[in-house]
C-alpha cells in the first residue's frame, strides 16, 4: 500500500463511517479500483484508523461526551450486544466479510429500508441523548449487532433502531456517534491483538501509513459529522438510500462482469 493508497481510504473512511452508507462497501470498492491486495496489514488498517474517527466524535461532543456516570452506563448497556454477538459469530462474520456479493445485497436492502424510514419513523419524541432510558440503549445496541452483516452500516442500523424507539433524527444519529466510540475503539484493540498474536509485526513503513492514515481520517470525519446532522434534519435520509443502490448496483455489477474485487 502506498501513501497515496492510504489517504484515499482514510478519506473513504472518515466520509463514510458516520454515514448511513456502509464504510466497508466503500473499502472494498476503493480499494479494488486502486488495485490494492488484500493482505494481513490492509485488513489491520482499514479497522485502526477508524481511531482518528472516533477521536473526531470526542472533539466535536467534547463537552457531551464527558458526562454523568449514567451517560457511560448507557453506552455500556448499549455495546454489550456487540462484544456478546462479535465474540460468538467471529468466524461467521469473517466469512461474509470475504462475500462481496453479500455486501453488495446488504446495500441494496438497506438503501430500500432507507428509502422509507423517515415515513415510518416520523414521529419522534425524544430529541436529548439524555433522555434515553437504559431500555432504549439496550434495544439501539441490538440494533448495531445487525452490522455485523458486512455492507449493513453501522450508523446506518443503529439510527434506524434510535428512530425506532421514538428518537428523533438528530439524537439517533447523536446516540450512533456516541456509540461509536467504545464499538469502533474495541474492534481496533481485537484486530491489533489478532495481528500480533498471528506473529506479525507493523514496520516503520507501515507505522507511518497508519499515523497518516488516521489524522486524515480524523479530518474528513469532523466534516462529515458536522455536516451530515444538518442535512440529516433538513432533508431526511431518502438521499443516502438511493445513493446506496447506486453503489450496491455497481458492485453487482462489477461482479456479474467478473472484476475481481479485493475483500478487505
Amino acid at each position: 500500500m502506498t501513501v497515496f493508497q492510504a489517504i484515499i481510504l482514510a478519506i473513504i473512511e472518515g466520509l463514510t463511517e458516520f454515514l448511513p452508507v456502509s464504510s466497508t462497501g466503500h473499502m472494498i470498492l476503493g480499494s479494488s479500483l486502486m488495485g490494492i491486495e488484500s493482505n494481513k496489514f490492509v485488513k489491520l488498517f482499514t479497522v485502526a484508523i477508524q481511531l482518528g474517527a472516533i477521536l473526531s466524535v470526542i472533539v466535536l461532543y467534547f463537552n457531551r461526551f464527558f458526562q454523568t456516570l449514567d451517560f457511560y452506563f448507557k453506552l455500556l448497556v448499549a455495546f454489550i450486544p456487540a462484544v456478546i454477538f462479535g465474540l460468538l459469530l467471529s468466524s461467521k462474520i469473517d466469512q461474509l466479510l470475504e462475500s462481496p456479493l453479500g455486501v453488495a445485497i446488504a446495500l441494496l436492502i438497506g438503501g430500500l429500508i432507507l428509502l422509507f424510514v423517515d415515513k415510518w419513523f416520523k414521529n419522534g419524541t425524544i430529541d436529548d441523548t439524555n433522555d434515553i432510558s437504559y431500555g432504549t440503549a439496550l434495544k439501539i445496541g441490538l440494533f448495531q449487532c445487525l452490522s455485523m452483516i458486512p455492507g449493513t452500516s453501522r450508523s446506518a442500523a443503529t439510527i434506524v433502531g434510535g428512530m425506532a424507539q421514538r428518537l428523533t433524527r438528530k439524537a439517533a444519529a447523536e446516540f450512533s456517534f456516541f456509540l461509536a466510540v467504545p464499538t469502533m475503539f474495541g474492534a481496533t484493540v481485537k484486530k491489533l491483538y489478532d495481528f500480533y498474536k498471528d506473529g506479525y509485526v507493523i514496520s516503520n513503513e507501515e507505522i507511518k501509513l497508519l499515523f497518516i492514515g488516521n489524522i486524515v481520517a480524523f479530518i474528513i470525519a469532523m466534516l462529515a459529522i458536522k455536516y451530515f446532522i444538518s442535512f440529516l434534519q433538513k432533508r431526511g435520509f431518502r438521499l443516502f438510500g438511493w445513493y446506496r443502490i447506486v453503489v450496491g448496483g455497481v458492485l453487482l455489477v462489477l461482479l456479474l462482469s467478473g472484476y475481481d474485487l479485493q475483500v478487505i
